[in-house]
Formats: structure tokens, sequence, C-alpha cells
């Protein structure tokens, strides 16, 4: 059992599995491909180390790496109503303070 905010965020990101990842995506009308596994899994490697959500611009960047430049629309396409909304939601992160969830 999961512990999730009355926005529908994880309130401990130590709880996100996979599957749980799967089920916040299909809340969101998200059906999720490689592309989307490739920045959720880049976001929990960053929050493992960092112990917090890693800013829009280092999904991006990381992206990028793989995908190419053309890729800095691609964050925004495969999460089309937000970063903060969809992505750290999906990744199991805590809602961040001060982001707006646009």
């Amino acid at each position: 059992m999961h512990d999730i905010d009355e926005e529908g965020y994880l309130i401990d990101p130590q709880d996100w599995n996979e599957e749980l990842a799967r089920e916040f995506a299909q809340k969101e009308s998200i059906q999720l491909t490689e592309d989307h596994w490739d920045a959720i899994r880049y976001m929990r490697t960053y929050y493992a180390e960092h112990q917090i959500a890693p800013d829009a611009r280092h999904v991006i960047k990381h992206l990028a790496e793989r995908m190419g430049p053309d890729s800095r629309n691609a964050l925004f396409e495969l999460f089309p109503y937000g970063y903060v909304k969809q992505a750290c939601k999906i990744a199991g992160m805590k809602r961040p303070r001060g982001w707006s969830t646009g």
C-alpha cells in the first residue's frame, strides 16, 4: 500500500516501483514507452543520489544525449500536461514545492 497526497503524488518516494509508475501513468492517460522509462529511470537515479527531483533541464539534457539535439521538446511530448504534473508524479517524486504544475 502506498500513501499519496491530495494531488496524487507519493508521500514517500521510497514506496515507488515500476508497477506504481504504470498505475500513475494510466491515470494520466499515458502509455509508457522506452523513452518514458528512460526519463523516469534517470529521474529515479538522480533522486537516489540527491534526494530531490531533478530540474526539467537535467532530464532534457539526459534525453538529448540519447535522442539527439532534436529532443529539446521530447520531455514535453512525453509528458504533455507538464513535467511536474506528470513526469514527477509517475516517477514517484514528492510534489516539488514552489514549482508550478504546468
